[in-house]
């Protein structure tokens, strides 16, 4: 498939989801106005718009709806949801639009930034490919918190996360049988094995990481977390969820928030990175996890012997 047509795909879809139902005149009216039209203004042929959904679903499993009644196409409300909790197509295609909305703005870009995830350049394919066929992965890793990197390192990879710009990817590791995580971007001397591992067959990626936040991943017990949130950063929260699981309550002059979650060091921090407007209410074992970190950074700023000259 050419890139070209991969990107007219991306920006059916991407088109038809920012409107929410649109006719095809109103499409086509956009069409005209992007890239694709090549300068000409005809729409998309009613043939080529009619392979161009059968291609999409069956590349991207991304249904376009028509709807009789109004004329107009949506996507369908499964693939809508999926906001709550992301799928890879799903960000395969958010990533894709990117670029071709970016592409489409080549005038502009001077005046456009955006997040550079370093770890993604140089192994992800090979990590990718070696998760897809089932291949261990090989490699020497120096981990920020030792000077001397660990080499020799085998991994049979179970699934890939990305978290704060960089991917990371969890698996068995081979010498000692446990299944560990590691940054792709501290990783060198990366090659992939020819043996072939299988899959545990109780093991689910989706259900391990599905009450964690960030990328620590344990199997200790689920807490119902309920935070307290002033009414600024309860409209942030409202638009970009903390955790797929995220029920809110309104109130007067707040709002709380529930989550079912596993205590992590990557929840503390991130609730702490929200300063006073969120608080935990519950349970206290996350209160004492937040306090304690609080505790440990005043004290840097009490003691004397830490200021600079």
């Amino acid at each position: 498939m050419s890139q070209n047509l991969f990107n007219r795909y991306i920006w059916l879809v991407d088109t038809i989801r920012r409107h929410g139902r649109i006719t095809r005149s109103e499409l086509n009216r956009l069409w005209v106005r992007s890239s694709f039209s090549d300068g000409t203004d005809r729409g998309i042929p009613r043939r080529t718009f009619y392979n161009y959904r059968n291609a999409i679903a069956e590349l991207f499993g991304v249904e376009i709806l028509y709807d009789p009644a109004t004329y107009e196409y949506s996507i369908s409300s499964e693939e809508n949801n999926s906001a709550a909790k992301p799928s890879v197509t799903d960000w395969m295609l958010n990533a894709a639009a990117m670029g071709t909305v970016v592409q489409d703005a080549s005038e502009a870009a001077s005046r456009i930034f955006v997040e550079d995830v370093p770890s993604a350049r140089v192994y992800l394919s090979s990590v990718i490919s070696a998760l897809k066929e089932y291949h261990p992965v090989h490699f020497t890793y120096t981990p920020y918190s030792r000077v001397n990197p660990t080499r020799g390192v085998v991994l049979e990879p179970y699934f890939l996360k990305i978290f704060r710009q960089r991917w990371y990817i969890t698996g068995r590791n081979v010498k000692d049988g446990k299944v560990k995580t590691y940054a792709l971007d501290r990783m060198s001397e990366v090659t992939i094995g020819t043996e072939h591992f299988e899959l545990p067959a109780d093991f689910s990626a989706e259900e391990y990481v599905n009450d964690a936040f960030g990328i620590i991943f344990t199997m200790g017990r689920t807490y119902n977390v309920k935070l307290r949130a002033d009414t600024q950063r309860a409209k942030y929260l409202r638009t970009l969820p903390l955790h797929h699981s995220q029920i809110e309550e309104v109130s007067n002059g707040y709002s709380l928030f529930n989550y079912r979650l596993r205590l992590t060091g990557d929840l503390v921090n991130e609730i702490l990175s929200f300063g006073p407007s969120v608080t935990v209410v519950s349970p206290p074992e996350l209160r004492a996890m937040v306090t304690s970190q609080l505790r440990e950074s005043l004290a840097n700023y009490e003691n004397p012997n830490q200021q600079c000259e």
